[in-house]
Order: C-alpha cells, then structure tokens, then sequence
C-alpha cells in the first residue's frame, strides 16, 4: 500500500477499478472526434434500461462486434449482418437496439457530410460558456435533462436518429464533455 490516499471522485463510479478509470480518464473530458461521439451516442442507446458498467464491461466485445463503430461501415449491414450480430459474445441481445445503431449509421451519412460536421452539430448543442451553472455538489443536485439535452434529443430524432432520448442525450453530453458534471470536490471537476 502506497500511504497516498484515492482521488476525491463522484460517487457514482463506486470502488470498480474499471469504473473509477473510465471517471477518471474518460468522463466528462470534451471529445470532439465525430466517431467517438458516434460511439458514445450508440453505447447510450445500448445503455437504455440497463447499468452503464454493463455497457463498459462490453464495449470492447461491442466495438468488435459493431465494426469500430465506423457509420460507413454499419449504415451497409444487411438483415443477415444483423441478426449475425446477435450470437457475438458480449453484445446486447436486443434487436431494436441493434437496428437502430444500424439506422443511427445511416442517418449520419445522410445528414452530415463528414464526422467532422457531424462533431460541429452536436457541440452546437453545448451550453455556452457565458451559461456558467453552479458546479453541483451532490448527485441529487444532477439534474437528469436539460433545455440543451432535449434539444439535442429532437435534432437527433428529426434526422432520423434512435434509441436517444433527453435523459440519454444528457448522459451523453456529461460523458462527452459538452457539460462538466463532476461533483463540489471531484478532483476532475473543471474550473
């Protein structure tokens, strides 16, 4: 034991070493490459009615399973390609959440002309950082949507997006970055 004690984190990621990393590299750290923004916004969706560690335990089998995650790729699968997917280890066996990262892929290809584009249309949906909010201090100060979160959600519908909804819009926009969430103390929290 080395004597230094933990960081001070949100106490959401637990004691889980898989967790406590994901907080501490990953969380709330702005991510502007448009294929992991597209990933993150899949994982979400996948996400929908279960615990997130259960997607990030998997997502290394889900990245295999889902090409990369690459929209070029997943807006081509065919209905065999689909349901294929369904006996690879580590996947969420639920074939409208399968569908709609196939349907989320080819909606990116149709709307936007590039990832780059598609990553400059999800951060017009950030707060402006004039909009300072006060730094919440416990996780019942969290809220679950925001103004920003269900404007997002209904961009991302009206172009043909699924599985994303505000409360899954937000999640996305605190692990992506485009708010810092982090808690009064968290030694990741943002100035």
């Amino acid at each position: 034991m080395s004597g230094v004690p933990d960081p001070v984190r949100c106490p959401w990621c637990g004691n889980d070493p898989l967790y406590c990393r994901y907080h501490d590299e990953e969380w709330g750290v702005p991510e502007r490459n448009g294929r992991a923004l597209f990933e993150k916004l899949c994982l979400e969706g996948m996400q929908a009615g279960l615990s997130w560690i259960t997607i990030l335990r998997r997502r290394d089998d889900l990245r295999i399973a889902f090409d990369g995650f690459e929209p070029a790729q997943l807006a081509t699968w065919t209905d065999e390609d689909r349901l294929a997917v369904l006996d690879r280890p580590g996947v969420i066996r639920h074939r409208g959440k399968i569908e709609a990262v196939c349907g989320n892929a080819r909606a990116v290809i149709k709307e936007f002309d590039d990832l780059g584009t598609f990553s400059t249309f999800i951060w017009s949906f950030a707060p402006p950082a004039k909009a300072r909010r006060d730094r919440p201090a416990t996780p019942s100060d969290l809220a679950t949507e925001t103004v920003e979160s269900r404007r997002l959600a209904k961009a991302l519908k009206a172009r043909g997006f699924r599985f994303i909804g505000p409360v899954s819009a937000h999640a996305f926009m605190q692990s992506m970055g485009l708010i810092d969430d982090h808690l009064v103390g968290c030694h990741r929290a943002r100035s």
